[in-house]
This record gives structure tokens, sequence and C-alpha cells, in this order.
């Protein structure tokens, strides 16, 4: 319908190299650039928060196009529905919400597992115009279709359809159907939407007997040639393995401004809300949205009076939906949009791990790289506030652990004014963490600060007989503790780190040539942490090097105390990274 030919379809179902993603989605992932295709998506939902984003995109650049989202009745019961849903008719998007109702999600019948079984009227109760029509009717899914179609285009809306249909067969090849009646199904084949419309054709005189014979025996040709040409197509080749993860033609990076003696005082948060205004000055594309990110402000005061400056639309409000608002940017950012997306805190991150990793990580990999999410999405990480077990993660090193994504961690006043334009030249998801123990922090900053390159991590402080490896928060304290070493004659060489993902291995390499020592400061908990992964590359690249084990200073392995005193015991402080920094070069 798309335009896709069936030998491309059918060949990425093959996992052939000729598909339509080039093999590397498969039957569950089919995508096609040049005809709008966004793709489909195996998570159940999972595509109803990147269609609203796919219209929000297209709105904010003035298009007339109308999204067209299919899903199944399965996905209702899931909060992306409710999230997409509420976010679509909140900004008044043209998208067309089809929901195939085929009554079993997989083996559990609607009404075993759904309270309330109109699905229409869910849709209905966003404020949306919402119908059910006959799914098994051709003539009148594509009526409804239509009209909706029309009325989007005159006035952009959401339009929820619910297809009232079945599926005759198993929900899998391995589906062995003990949930329902066999007769249940022969009574429903008796509606088959194909042979219901070729007796409404033929009734209304509209084809003839041997125009069906010629059209079966055409198809059944298409089929064949299809599976004989997707059978003989290639596979790719191995060596291509590493290819599509990232964008293979990375822009060079914006340049650095040149060097001013003129300093001015200021905060990061003042740093990071100074690099967000000058994104959106340069870049009507680039935009803010998030919980709280206009009217409050932001959490951190971030983005204070940002909203009065560049408007509600680019300032955008959303509501508490973060896996529904981080798809949606996404979405946007896969039609030409330049979104910011703030999650707040990295806690609230975990609610939108789907789209972030099911998505902005793999729909370039999927999709054989057609489509990239050049989507930034910025959070606060870290702990040191009291805040007690559930506001004071720091999993950056979780998130750094996918391929796809590009995890930078600001530590510098510099950094936190460079980095995010940095990040928004990116073909790629870039994720940003800011430690809440910064945000306050002061200091002088160049009248021309602008953006700085985010590949390398940087040396702080040079040293001879320990390398101290950390970054966000934590390099503050290293750097304390340095200075502590260095009254009693040692001298250790501090790296921040910057990029989490990928890791600048070269720069730490080079620092253990000098020093041959290195201890990982990483306010991550030890088991599973960055902190073991830089310690594994260390070993694996350097162990030559070494003249003493790696050594960590990690967050305790307890959920983050509310007391301050347990607080501090709980993370890393200067003098256990003193203290690790003495065993490694064997003093006490």
């Amino acid at each position: 319908a798309r335009g896709i030919s069936m030998e491309s379809a059918l060949a990425e179902m093959y996992g052939k190299a000729t598909g339509c993603s080039g093999g590397r989605g498969g039957s569950m992932h089919l995508f096609d650039s040049e005809a709008n295709f966004y793709g489909g998506n195996a998570i159940v939902g999972g595509g109803l928060p990147l269609a609203t984003g796919l219209a929000l995109g297209g709105a904010m650049q003035g298009q007339s196009c109308v999204t067209a989202c299919f899903f199944g009745e399965g996905a209702v019961a899931e909060g992306e529905f409710h999230e997409a849903m509420n976010l679509a008719a909140l900004w008044s998007l043209p998208v067309l919400f089809v929901c195939e109702n085929n009554l079993y999600a997989m083996g559990s019948a609607l009404d075993r597992v759904q309270a309330a079984t109109d699905i229409s009227a869910r849709a209905a109760s966003y404020g949306m115009q919402a119908e059910a029509v006959d799914g098994m009717d051709v003539v009148a899914v594509e009526a409804a279709a239509r009209a909706a179609v029309v009325a989007m285009r005159d006035a952009p809306r959401p339009h929820f359809l619910e297809c009232r249909t079945y599926r005759f067969r198993p929900h899998s090849m391995f589906d062995a159907e003990l949930y329902r009646d066999k007769a249940e199904v022969q009574a429903w084949r008796k509606k088959d939407p194909i042979e219901r419309f070729q007796g409404w054709l033929l009734d209304n005189g509209l084809i003839h007997q041997e125009e069906i014979a010629a059209i079966e025996s055409e198809v059944e040709a298409q089929i064949a040639n299809a599976v004989a040409a997707a059978e003989q197509a290639p596979w790719e080749s191995a060596t291509d393995l590493h290819r599509h993860v990232m964008a293979e033609n990375r822009p060079a990076p914006p340049a650095a401004p040149a060097p001013v003696a003129e300093t001015v005082q200021t905060t990061y948060r003042e740093a990071v809300r100074a690099a967000i205004t000058d994104a959106m000055t340069r870049d009507e594309k680039v935009f803010l949205m998030g919980e709280d990110v206009g009217a409050y402000g932001g959490c951190y005061a971030v983005s204070k009076g940002l909203m009065g400056q560049f408007g509600a639309d680019r300032i955008r409000d959303t509501p508490l939906s973060e896996s529904g608002f981080t798809g949606a940017g996404i979405g946007a950012s896969m039609v030409g949009m330049r979104p910011i997306v703030e999650v707040m805190t990295v806690n609230f991150s975990l609610l939108a791990l789907d789209q972030i990793m099911n998505t902005a990580a793999t729909i370039r990999h999927m999709s054989g790289g057609q489509f990239g999410a050049p989507v930034v999405i910025r959070m606060a990480t870290g702990a040191g506030r009291q805040l007690a077990a559930q506001h004071s993660h720091s999993l950056e090193g979780w998130l750094a652990h996918i391929p796809g994504l590009r995890i930078l961690a600001p530590a510098t006043l510099e950094d936190a004014r460079g980095m995010l334009w940095s990040a928004l030249q990116e073909p790629d998801p870039v994720l940003i963490f800011e430690h809440v123990m910064l945000y306050n922090q002061t200091g002088k900053l160049a009248v021309n600060a602008g953006a700085v390159e985010i590949d390398h991590a940087a040396v702080r402080r040079e040293g001879k007989d320990v390398t101290l490896i950390t970054y966000g928060g934590s390099l503050w304290k290293t750097l304390e503790a340095a200075e502590v070493l260095a009254n009693e004659g040692i001298e250790a060489e501090v790296i921040d780190l910057r990029s989490l993902r990928p890791l600048d291995d070269a720069t730490i390499l080079a620092s253990l040539a000098r020093t041959r020592r290195a201890v990982v400061v990483d306010e991550g908990w030890r088991s599973g942490s960055l902190a073991a992964e830089i310690s594994a590359r260390i070993m694996e690249q350097g162990f030559w090097h070494l003249d003493a084990p790696v050594g960590r200073v990690c967050s305790a392995e307890v959920p983050v105390p509310y007391p301050q005193h347990l607080e501090e015991a709980s993370l890393p402080q200067v003098p256990g990274i003193v203290a690790a920094a003495k065993a490694a070069i064997g003093k006490s």
C-alpha cells in the first residue's frame, strides 16, 4: 500500500541484504524511508509515542502530513497507549490511531484481561474523535479512514479508529491455540474480509469472475517470484556487523570559539541555561520539552525564564509521562526537529528506558541506516542532597552499556556550556548527565564560551605516581584528593572522562604509561559498574604497563540513605580516594 515491493518486504523477512531494512530488522521491523514508512515496532505499544512525535515534528515545521499508527488491542493495556493518547489530544496532533482489535493480544482474550472492552470509548475519553467499525468489512474501514484523514487535514487533531476484527491463525508458529475453541474460529471465518469484499464487488457489478481469477493468478506469480528472489538473495557479510550502529557519516564537530581573556562569573546551572538559549537562538528546529520545564522553570531552575523568551511551543511542558514524551521527542527528531528532552532525574529515565533503548538506540540499526534519532536527552544524576533512595541514583553506567547511544557527563562550567551544542549536531541520540551537586557550582567562564569537542577525556591535573579516573560530580572530590596527596609528596594525574560512551581508551592508556597505576572513582554501585568496565579495559589493553592492580572507589552497595551522615558514608569521599591511591602505590 505504501509502494514497498513484495520482493523487498519478503527479503527482509528472510533477513537478506536486499530486504527493505537491509536484513537488519526482520519480520517485525520493516522500514522504508522513501515511502515515509517509519517501521514496525516489536514492543507492544512502543510505536504510539513515536507516532505522536512524528506528527509533532511535522506540525512544528508547518507540514500538512497525517501520521497513521497501527497497533493491536493488547497495546491498550500499556501505559504508553494512554500517554500517547493524552499528548496527541493535548497538542492537537494529526495522528490516525488504528487499533486492530482482533480479540486476542496473544493467548488471552480481551474480556479476560480488560475491565473495559470498549476500546474506542477509551480513546474518546481523551477528547478525540473515536469510532468503531467492522474490521471485517474492507469498504467500511476505507470509508472511515478516508473521512478521518480528510477531517485531520482540514483541522489537525487526532482521530481513533477501532477495527473490530479477528485473527484466524495462531499468534506465532509456536502457538498451539489452546486458549480458544475451534468452532469460534470457524464462525469468524464466515466473515472473511477478502471473500466478503469479493462478494460485494460481484454483487454490485464492479468486478467479474474472470477478473478475480486473473488477479489471483497474478498475485500467486508475484509471491512465487518474491520467494525465489528472497531465497536467492545474498546475506549481508559478517564483516559489516558493526555498520548502522551509529551514523557512518558523522559531521565535523562544531568549531570551538577562540580563547579570550575576558570572563564572567557564573554557575553550572546558568551555563546549562546559556547553552539551551544559544542553541534555540541559533536553530529554530531546537526545542525543549519535559516535565515542568516551562511555567515552573525546571526542577533545578535550569529553564527558568525560557518560556517567556521562546514561547510555550518551543519550551514545551509535558505531563508526567516519561515514556510518552521521550518517544515523542525521538519521533520529532526523526523528521528533522532537534528536540532537547529533559527527563528531570535519572531514576525517572527508567520509565522511558523502553523508548531510549528499544527505539532511539536501535532505530538506525533496525532500519538498515535509513533512519536515525538525533535527540538529546538531559537528566540530573547522583546523590548528595538528601533525596533518599528513589531520587539519588547514578545510573549513567547502565545506559552507557547500550550500543547506539552517546553518553556525556559534563563536570566543568566549560563542558556544561559547550557540550549541548555539540550534542545537537550529532546524527545519533545523545544522553547528557548533569550531577545534582554541580548546579550551584560557581566559577569563571569565558564571555564567548561555546561548543566543546565531546570525543575525548581531559587530563585535569598532571602527575606521575598514580592515575585517578573519574567523571561528573566526582571530579571535584578527586581533584581535592589529588591535592591532599600532593601535600604528602604523591603526584596524582586526574582524568575527567567527559564521554562515558564511547570511552576514550587512548587518553587513559597514555596516562597509565606514565604513572603505571590507576584508581577509578565512580559514584555508581561497584557491582557491574562503569568502574568495572574501565578496569577491565585497562587489564585488556594496558596490563603490561601496570605495577599494581587497578583500584576502585564506588558507592556502597546499599540504596542511598536519607540521613546526611549515612548518605555521605555511602558515597565516594576524599579520604576513600586518598586511601585507594596510596594503596595503589604501596603506601598506607
